[in-house]
């Protein structure tokens, strides 16, 4: 995404031939050093020469990974990554909203960047928010640590951006790429890392019956549940999270979020 950039100092007319002169000179140094710093359009999103967005500062939490649940007893946390998405996200928080459930939405930045109408709606029906990076590069891990925190941070500022005043709570790594650097650093801009334990595998291409059985199958491995609403056609997600959730419920399951 181009950066941008801006002037707050304004150059007044200090009266007559010089000082016209003067602001002329003054406005065309303007102009120039702009353009100088305009980054190129075929820039990568995170361009590597620069310093990552610094978001204001959280209370710092765990560094190790969470799975476990904030709400005691029989609980499930049900993440969703990737979006938010204008076709799939509103669907999935229709469903959401009909069965009662909270949920953790781990948004790539320039997808919430690009639209905050979303950002600002999951906000307020409850949900929580995670930053899943800027790039969703899974081999993030093999990058330098320069590259996590930009990455990172500027995701983290993207969401919060989008969000209006709405804080990111978690850190998933894509693909599960985290560093002890990317833990630690997450950490302390207040984002838990976030793992999962039932992978759906929405994202394979496999029929509804297909994710709903994954799911039901690997419950016993813990509670934090994997979906995605970006990234794709996700009208199996949908249609998997409408029956799993009542279903979920039967099984005597409540929902809550990640711990803290």
């Amino acid at each position: 995404m181009a950066g941008r950039f801006g002037t707050g100092r304004r150059f007044g007319i200090e009266g007559g031939i010089i000082g016209v002169a003067t602001a002329a000179v003054a406005s065309l140094a303007v102009v120039g050093a702009f353009a100088l710093l305009q980054p190129s359009a075929e820039a990568d999103t995170v361009s590597p020469d620069r310093k990552p967005a610094q978001p204001p500062r959280s209370a710092p939490v765990d560094p190790s990974i969470v799975h476990a649940s904030d709400r005691p007893g029989r609980s499930l946390n049900i993440t969703i990554d990737d979006g938010p998405d204008p076709v799939w996200t509103p669907k999935v928080l229709e469903v959401l909203k009909e069965n009662g459930v909270k949920a953790t939405f781990c948004m790539i930045g320039p997808q919430a960047a690009a639209h905050p109408a979303l950002v600002k709606k999951v906000v307020a029906d409850g949900h929580k928010l995670c930053d899943h990076t800027v790039n969703h590069n899974t081999a993030m891990d093999h990058r330098s640590e320069d590259y996590q925190s930009r990455q990172i941070l500027d995701a983290q500022k993207m969401i919060e951006d989008a969000a209006g005043g709405a804080k990111v709570e978690y850190y998933r790594a894509p693909g599960g790429a985290f560093t002890p650097y990317s833990r630690k650093l997450a950490a302390e801009r207040g984002m838990r890392p976030l793992g999962w334990n039932v992978d759906s595998k929405d994202f394979e291409g496999g029929s509804v019956a297909q994710i709903e059985s994954t799911v039901r199958g690997e419950l016993r491995n813990g509670p934090t549940v994997l979906f995605h609403d970006g990234g794709g056609n996700r009208a199996r997600t949908v249609e998997s999270l409408r029956q799993l959730l009542p279903w979920m419920k039967q099984q005597g399951y409540g929902f809550g979020f990640p711990q803290r």
